[in-house]
């Protein structure tokens, strides 16, 4: 599988929180050939599952496939379209963007503001205020009207790019780089011998409540999971400890089971996959969150992609983060002892 082209497939599609259905197609084709079974729960997460020898105990990994946009709020006399934010949007990246409007059909706008010759000396010092943009798909209000109704989803335009170095970037990375690392997971235990099932899921709407890691780890019954999301980089400007291009960042806090955090650490160090600890001293932010507490509560770990600019349209990661946080996963995973009682106690 070529991993990096899977990372612009899903990079450039469009599945913004509460609309990722148009992923769907592309997602299954894909993890069909590395699961022995996809499967989709009521809420519409999508889980694949591969099969252990044993299949006493289940492992799930999970990685959301939802990602931040836009929604039509209003449109004005002049055909000229409002619109409100979908998750975490930074406003202040917004103005000049190609957008793609999803009404009836697709429709290519451009992110407009007022121009900075016609702003007081006053307004120049400030951001561009949301409630002061507007999408421009240059037609009339009657025609624009036919075509894109109040509610209707709005997505960044950008094709995915390739830096030097490994390094990538495009939209919605966050977390798409986490779906890629569970396609390497689930094809490098192609070659392994495991016990337990697996069961990885592209969990919905995280980006507005981690709410298909919630109906998900309730639905599948885990009885040790793992949580794959991204994590602030070390940046210019930007005071973090979590470098790009060093592999992943194994979660260490309240919200991780310390035998998990074990577990992938000794992992790390047995099979020579650089890693970095996270300290995470409360809420993960994560679906590793929703999971943790669960019914009666389930072992969680956290494994992040470090990743510079979140939400923005230029997200930057590092592809062997990826490969090998997706290694790390599945040799965790065929390590894990036949019976695992004894193996989860704090």
């Amino acid at each position: 599988m070529d991993y990096k082209e899977l990372l612009k497939k899903l990079s450039e599609s469009h599945g913004v929180s509460g609309h990722e259905r148009g992923i769907y197609d592309l997602l299954r084709k894909e993890f069909e050939e590395i699961s022995d079974e996809v499967l989709e729960d009521n809420f519409g997460n999508l889980i694949f599952k591969k099969k252990g020898t044993k299949g006493k105990y289940k492992v799930m990994l999970a990685a959301h496939l939802d990602e931040i946009g836009l929604m039509v709020k209003d449109i004005d006399e002049k055909g000229f379209i409002k619109f409100t934010t979908v998750g975490g949007v930074d406003q202040r990246t917004l103005p000049s963007q190609e957008v793609i409007v999803h009404g009836k059909k697709e429709l290519l706008g451009v992110i407009g503001s007022k121009p900075p010759h016609l702003l007081s000396s006053e307004d120049m010092e400030k951001a561009i205020k949301i409630e002061d943009m507007y999408v421009d798909v240059g037609l009339p209000k009657k025609e624009v009207e036919e075509l894109v109704k109040i509610g209707d989803i709005i997505t960044i335009k950008r094709d995915f790019r390739e830096l030097l170095n490994d390094y990538v970037s495009g939209k919605a990375l966050d977390d798409r780089a986490g779906i890629v690392v569970m396609a390497v997971c689930l094809d490098e235990l192609k070659k392994l011998y495991h016990y337990h099932d697996i069961y990885a899921v592209a969990t919905l709407q995280e980006e507005v409540g981690v709410r298909g890691a919630t109906t998900s780890a309730y639905n599948v019954e885990p009885d040790i999971a793992i949580a794959i999301d991204v994590t602030h980089g070390k940046a210019r400007g930007v005071s973090l400890e979590i470098e790009l291009g060093k592999g992943p960042a194994i979660g260490k806090g309240p919200n991780m089971h310390p035998a998990v955090y074990k577990g992938l650490v000794e992992t790390a160090k047995n099979y020579n996959i650089n890693y970095q600890v996270e300290p995470l001293p409360g809420p993960s932010g994560t679906d590793a969150w929703a999971i943790q507490v669960s019914r009666e509560g389930v072992p969680t770990g956290l494994v992040s992609i470090p990743l510079r600019y979140m939400h923005t349209s230029v997200e930057t990661g590092n592809m062997k983060d990826i490969i090998s946080s997706g290694k790390l996963l599945a040799y965790y995973i065929a390590n894990l002892p036949e019976e695992l009682e004894g193996h989860l106690c704090y």
